[in-house]
């Protein structure tokens, strides 16, 4: 199997895994706990960062609970929702930091769409991170500082980015008022 290829099956069951654990009402911490692995295996899984051996994959289904054969056979649709109300969209950061998900699911999708919001000294975190894509923004209001390898630039309203997400990369609020940011990650691998 190529690079290629296995990387899309690690995606593939990362997502899986995802949309199985948040049907079952599942936070990542609690499936975690449960099945008593770390956050961070559930979190690299689901990011397609590791492949799991088969006794892991099913230890970690055990507390879902779904069988391998029933994870290898579920296809999930693919979400056919056009318009997005702003109640609708999917909170998937923490803390200072506010990742607004367009879509429920991102599964089937080529393409990633938040609305970031970095709350007065929000941070992505001191160590930068790399991710298997391409993804850009455009400030919509505050300023942010950002870090793409060893470039940095701090960006206003209106000023924009874009960069291979390969590149170890970080996000920083400064300045008096919070940050707010449209950006898309292709595929979405954040």
């Amino acid at each position: 199997m190529s690079n290629e290829a296995g990387q899309s099956l690690d995606l593939d069951i990362g997502r899986r895994l995802r949309l199985l654990r948040e049907r079952a009402g599942l936070s990542q911490r609690a499936l975690a706990k449960k099945v008593e692995v770390t956050n961070s295996t559930i979190s690299l899984i689901e990011s397609g960062k590791v492949n799991p051996s088969v006794g892991a994959l099913k230890r970690i289904l055990d507390g879902i609970p779904v069988g391998l054969s029933e994870f290898f056979a579920f296809e999930p649709e693919t979400e056919q929702t056009v318009f997005f109300a702003a109640e609708d969209l999917v909170e998937i950061g923490k803390g200072k930091l506010s990742f607004k998900q367009v879509g429920a699911t991102l599964y089937g999708k080529a393409m990633m769409i938040l609305l970031e919001t970095y709350d007065i000294g929000a941070d992505t975190g001191r160590k930068l991170y790399g991710h298997e894509a391409e993804e850009g923004g455009v400030v919509i209001a505050g300023r942010v500082e950002v870090t793409v390898g060893d470039q940095r630039k701090t960006l206003g309203p209106g000023d924009a980015y874009y960069f291979d997400s390969r590149k170890p990369h970080r996000f920083k609020q400064v300045g008096p008022e919070k940050c707010v940011v449209v950006s898309a990650c292709t595929p979405p691998t954040f």
